[in-house]
């Protein structure tokens, strides 16, 4: 069958005109192969008229390809206006394969997200949408199986060059880059991408991340007040996890469809998906991204200097790590929007995850309040956060209620540390360390 390839990625649709240029050239090369009639001059015709030829040329009917079909609409989401008059190019452009039905084999459109039937496909009725379905789960990824099947020797060398047994670096592997779900009760599924690099450095690194930045969710999240503490643990329906038609107010589709998020459980009775990060490398890629926006400077977002934070830590230094901790919060006047509330506890959420990477770190519940355990080899760190009140009543709390007590017999040095934040200021305004 003639093949019928286009590909939106790697091009930039954020310039006036820039779709209609890209098409333009896309559809040019396609007509040098099956030619161009005279009065075909939208993409949308030109693109029948190509169809068409390639059928009648050939004698066999068509298969269409369309790689990232949703990028012009993505790069353009926060400029309304362009957004909308790509969306009307491609709306009139994938109208083509409905109308030109009867010359196409077979079609098959990839993206990152999924854009309603509404916004872009409402003229088609002949697609069916396969992101969820039983039958290609697998379709896009590495199995299980196929991974102890096919990339045995390359298991074998990556262990060794990482000083590794071959069940740590399958374990690892696992680790690192499985963990997708593309519906419930689903075999998971690796990165391909992060494995055959992985496999052919031989070395284990977070490689698709490395790829691209979530712009475009950290703004979305920012501009409707999401709280992080819903990345995980977060439940939706079908329906919400395949619309982003909500995503001004709701960034979990946009969250699921490109891949931050997974499917980890279902519930049969109420029909709706639990969700969390899949791996190891999107986690700790995502936070890390994340941290960027609540730091006093981009250049910092080296987590703040987290090396050296993670050191006064791991070495006793209590007044150290509350210098760093404050550091983390200052100068965001400039960065933050919305509620004060959200933006303390989404400071505390990466807080307490870059921190998690490297020391125990106990997850703290929040009522206007956040108290959190830090333990090492040899400290513990009792701490409570109180918003717009004092570090004197952090500390009273917890000496009231104890906290310490737990750990009376622990061999461990132990740092009780009462902190206040304030929301005027948008800084750690006053800590007291104290040692029982």
């Amino acid at each position: 069958y003639p093949v019928l390839h286009i590909d939106f990625n790697n091009e930039d649709y954020t310039q006036e005109n820039g779709l209609q240029l890209i098409l333009d050239t896309k559809l040019s090369m396609l007509e040098a192969i099956y030619g161009k009639g005279e009065v075909e001059i939208s993409p949308s015709a030109r693109f029948s008229g190509i169809i068409e030829r390639a059928y009648k040329q050939t004698g066999l009917p068509v298969a269409i390809l369309i790689d990232e079909y949703d990028k012009p609409l993505l790069q353009t989401f926060d400029k309304p206006e362009l957004h909308e008059s790509n969306r009307a190019t491609l709306k009139a452009f994938y109208s083509v394969l409905k109308t030109m039905d009867r010359c196409i084999k077979f079609a098959l459109l990839t993206g990152v997200t999924k854009f309603s039937k509404v916004s872009v496909f409402s003229d088609l009725n002949n697609l069916e949408d396969i992101s969820m379905v039983k039958n290609y789960v697998s379709l896009c990824g590495i199995t299980e199986e196929e991974l102890h099947t096919y990339f045995t020797d390359g298991i074998k060398a990556l262990a060794e060059s990482c000083d590794m047994t071959v069940e740590e670096a399958y374990a690892k592997m696992k680790k690192q880059y499985d963990g997708y779900h593309f519906r419930e009760n689903s075999v998971g599924i690796y990165n391909p991408f992060s494995v055959l690099n992985a496999l052919k450095n031989n070395e284990f690194k977070d490689y698709w991340f490395s790829t691209g930045t979530p712009t475009l969710l950290a703004k979305v999240m920012q501009d409707c007040n999401f709280s992080l503490t819903r990345l995980q643990d977060e439940k939706a329906s079908a329906d919400v996890l395949g619309s982003l038609d909500t995503m001004r107010t709701n960034p979990i589709p946009l969250l699921y469809q490109s891949g931050y998020l997974t499917i980890v459980d279902y519930n049969e009775e109420f029909r709706e998906y639990s969700l969390d990060f899949p791996n190891d490398e999107v986690e700790k890629g995502f936070i890390n991204y994340l941290v960027r926006d609540y730091t006093e400077s981009g250049e910092k977002s080296s987590v703040f200097g987290i090396n050296k934070f993670i050191s006064d830590i791991r070495k006793g230094d209590a007044e150290g790590m509350m210098k760093r901790m404050a550091a983390f919060f200052a100068g965001n006047d400039y960065r933050v929007i919305g509620d004060m509330e959200i933006y303390f506890q989404n400071s505390m959420y990466l807080l307490m995850k870059l921190m998690g990477f490297y020391v125990n770190v106990e997850e703290p519940t929040s009522d206007g309040r956040m108290d959190m355990v830090i333990s090492t080899s040899d400290y513990i760190y009792i701490v409570e956060i109180k918003l717009d009140k004092s570090a004197e009543e952090a500390m009273q709390q917890i000496k009231e209620k104890d906290y310490a007590a737990k750990y009376a017999l622990d061999p461990r040095k132990r740092f009780l540390i009462g902190v206040n934040f304030s929301t005027t200021t948008r800084k750690i305004e006053k800590w007291l360390i104290e040692q029982p």
